[in-house]
């Protein structure tokens, strides 16, 4: 057998309504001046971000908090310098992303813009991969799907350009990751759905993967079958709450996923989507999964078949069941099935293909010749 590592530097604290137990157990990591990087004004209204703060506050090793929350649902570069040059001002030492996985990206690129005291761009442009040590992240997510409070990833935007890519390297990982299901469920439905849906794509793609290991298809399978049972429920009734609490553990698991056997052509694709629409990186991978089922089908049946019958609960077999199947379940979650449907013209292909970047091999497909631009070109107008 192949040998795998498996790498989990994260401290990761999990469960309903723990957060302030969490805080106490860490409370040696907040030290001088924090920042808490922050989006979603629900949060300030329902009193989470106080209550978060207040516990905080109660750290024998904390001087000072200060709140940003400029921050965009996609991440812009001129945020995170705009983040960087504040968090330089206020003297920070550590950065806590609050939030949903944008507040969290944003929070470990300012992170490695002040602990490197580089340009934030040239990680950003050169694919330049992180060495130094970042400020310290602690990450707090509020929304089930991103992940991101496991990865060492930050997606950010130039929203100058229109490029959409990420600044990567294990400096990012955060410190410790407090997922708490409580955060997520005051999230409204569209943003429940959507997230939702990054979840399943992490399963199926680092599933497909061709990096997965034994342990993160058993993840992936997992997730894929939470997915399919409890994002339902969620769509019949947004206040159930074992629903709430088993999404936040499959967003959860599939972060660890994310560093361990990475994502495919879905994600890759979406970047250049997510950046001449401004619009979700949900709704973007929503708008492609039939057509890179399809696609993906001819090099992988055997696990397309298998992940989607997890998902489904029932035997789901041949090339236009598995489209159909994926289809449906997009539908029934209300999100759009074509990059018509988000506003995209036919014209606009060319440029977003030719706007892809990163690596492709993970992904088995990426062997075909023009697979992008046929996977684009399928998705415009929908299954």
């Amino acid at each position: 057998m192949k040998p795998y590592q498996i790498y989990i530097p994260t401290n990761v604290f999990w469960g309903r309504d723990i957060w302030k137990e969490a805080i106490v157990k860490i409370q040696q990591l907040f030290e001088g001046s924090i920042m808490i990087v922050t989006t979603g004004r629900s949060l300030i209204r329902l009193g989470y971000l106080e209550n978060i703060k207040e516990q905080i506050e109660q750290c024998p090793f904390v001087e000072n908090i200060t709140i940003f929350d400029k921050v965009s649902a996609n991440p812009k570069l001129s945020e995170v310098k705009n983040g960087i040059e504040f968090a330089k001002r206020n003297k920070v030492n550590l950065i806590v992303g609050f939030g949903g996985g944008s507040a969290i990206d944003m929070a470990k690129a300012v992170a490695a813009g002040v602990g490197t005291n580089e340009d934030i761009a040239e990680y950003f442009y050169g694919n330049k991969e992180l060495q130094k040590n970042t400020l310290p992240i602690i990450a707090i997510p509020t929304t089930a799907g991103t992940g991101s409070e496991l990865s060492k990833a930050a997606i950010i935007t130039d929203d100058e350009k229109k490029i959409k890519s990420g600044i990567r390297g294990d400096a990012l990982y955060p410190k410790a990751a407090i997922v708490d299901s409580i955060f997520t469920e005051s999230v409204p439905f569209n943003i429940t759905m959507e997230t939702g849906f990054d979840v399943l794509a992490h399963s199926i793609e680092s599933y497909i993967s061709k990096a997965a290991s034994l342990y993160t298809q058993m993840q992936s399978e997992y997730a894929a079958k939470i997915v399919g049972e409890m994002l339902p429920r969620l769509v019949v009734d947004l206040n159930d709450i074992e629903a709430r609490e088993s999404m936040s553990y499959a967003s959860m698991i599939m972060g660890i996923n994310l560093g361990n056997a990475s994502t495919g052509l879905p994600h890759r694709l979406q970047y250049p989507l997510g950046a001449f629409t401004d619009t979700s990186h949900g709704l973007g991978l929503a708008a492609l999964y039939t057509s890179w089922v399809g696609c993906e089908y001819q090099y992988n049946q055997e696990k397309i078949e298998k992940i989607m019958s997890i998902l489904c609960g029932q035997r789901i077999e041949g090339k236009e069941e598995c489209i159909n199947r994926m289809h449906q379940f997009i539908t029934l979650l209300k999100l759009p099935t074509s990059l018509k449907a988000l506003g995209i013209k036919k014209t606009q292909v060319d440029d977003m293909a030719n706007s892809v970047s990163g690596n492709l091999s993970n992904d088995p497909a990426s062997q075909e010749e023009n697979i992008i631009k046929r996977i684009y070109e399928n998705a415009w107008e929908g299954a």
